[in-house]
């Protein structure tokens, strides 16, 4: 992988290749970078022009002036996009990534052959008893956070994975995250519940660990009542962050779900 950066953008990207067809975006969790992927780059660069970002505030894309935040990821992301060419392409979010994935299918959704989310909400109708919920648990952790990084890494590896070696590598990535950064989060809640979903031009896929967060089974339950017509994946000895606790089976599922469904 490759590593850019457009002018007057805060955001590194990575690109595996441009001799495919087809290109694939992957958007990872909150506290961690795009080496979250690092099977799935691996994996699917045979057969796809694989990109990846640092989300804003995340890995290398740290170097942020005045007003920089994460609800403009979408703009940068489409800027991206138009700079390599692209016309459509196969999103992938998890966590914090399908939050981001979402709000630009909302803003771009010409833009977008196929959309799999996991570990997330749908951002368009998020319940608000729920949000209140999320939004406490988030405060604890960040309590964590402040007081210091690496308790926080250490208590959010065994939220935000499953098996051993995720939780490793999980937490190898979140202890490089910078509390300044926070401030980059601080934008989030502008994207939820501001859109009306409309009649989606490409497939949906969702979907969680089975070991995840009960709220969040919850999450994806109440989505497939919303849009039946979407896949639901639910992954065995997995947790919050499906594609490192299961990456093998994860990337079966994708390869099925962007030949079959899409």
């Amino acid at each position: 992988m490759k590593q850019y950066q457009l002018d007057n953008s805060p955001i590194i990207y990575y690109v595996s290749g441009r001799k495919h067809e087809e290109w694939t975006l992957f958007l990872h969790a909150a506290f961690v970078d795009h080496r979250m992927f690092r099977t799935q780059m691996e994996s699917f660069s045979d057969k796809y022009n694989v990109l990846a970002v640092d989300i804003i505030g995340h890995g290398k894309s740290i170097n942020t002036k005045k007003g920089d935040s994460v609800d403009k990821m979408s703009a940068w992301i489409y800027d991206i996009m138009k700079a390599e060419k692209i016309g459509k392409i196969h999103m992938v979010g998890v966590s914090l990534g399908a939050v981001l994935a979402q709000d630009f299918a909302n803003h771009y959704p010409d833009m977008v052959k196929s959309l799999a989310c996991f570990g997330a909400y749908d951002i368009n109708h998020f319940d608000m008893e729920m949000q209140k919920e999320n939004s406490a648990s988030q405060a604890r952790m960040m309590l964590k956070a402040l007081i210091s990084v690496k308790w926080f890494a250490k208590a959010n590896k065994k939220i935000s994975a499953y098996t051993v070696q995720a939780q490793n590598d999980f937490y190898d990535m979140n202890v490089q995250f910078q509390k300044k950064s926070f401030m980059c989060l601080a934008s989030l809640n502008r994207m939820v519940n501001v859109c009306q979903t409309g009649q989606r031009a490409y497939p949906l896929l969702i979907g969680c660990g089975k070991f995840d967060i009960p709220m969040e089974l919850e999450a994806i339950k109440m989505w497939k009542d919303r849009e039946p017509q979407c896949k639901v994946v639910l992954f065995e000895n997995a947790g919050h962050c499906v594609n490192m606790d299961a990456p093998h089976i994860f990337n079966a599922a994708m390869e099925e779900f962007w030949t079959k469904g899409s």
